[in-house]
């Protein structure tokens, strides 16, 4: 076999395998993508049953409610027309309110989008509550 053959094979060989690794790392990103149903997905769509999805959108206005039991709370996420109803037992984020975005993991039962875990979306003008319009003092260390 002469050198130039070795070389477009080896070449060839080369080629295949980059394509193949970047298939195989497209494949696994592709199963760990955290995408999210919006409200308006499952108006159009309808109900996944049984199976853990993510619902994202806003906090409707006015709609969080806290159970006598303290623990649980219930809320409307909504994207404008559409909406859907929440429920979550447990500590919600600090900055899960009214009017915010939040990405709640879980499933539904029923009508009901029953939360395990709640994530409270902030914008790119995030300042967290202690810095929010205050002017603080900073120390310094003397040396």
């Amino acid at each position: 076999m002469k050198p130039k053959q070795q070389r477009l094979i080896l070449a060839i060989i080369a080629l295949v395998a980059i394509v193949g690794s970047g298939l195989l790392a497209m494949s696994a990103i592709g199963d760990r993508a955290s995408y999210f149903y919006s409200p308006a997905d499952i108006a159009k769509n309808g109900i996944p049953q049984g199976q853990a999805i993510r619902l994202g959108g806003m906090v409707m206005k006015n709609s969080i409610f806290r159970a006598p039991d303290g623990v649980t709370i219930t809320f409307i996420v909504h994207d404008g027309p559409a909406e859907v109803n929440v429920r979550f037992k447990g500590i919600p984020p600090d900055l899960f309110r009214e009017g915010s975005g939040v990405v709640a993991e879980g499933m539904f039962e029923g009508r009901t989008f029953v939360a395990t875990n709640l994530l409270a979306k902030h914008d790119e003008r995030y300042m967290p509550p202690q810095m929010d319009g205050k002017q603080h003092k900073t120390t310094t260390l003397a040396q």
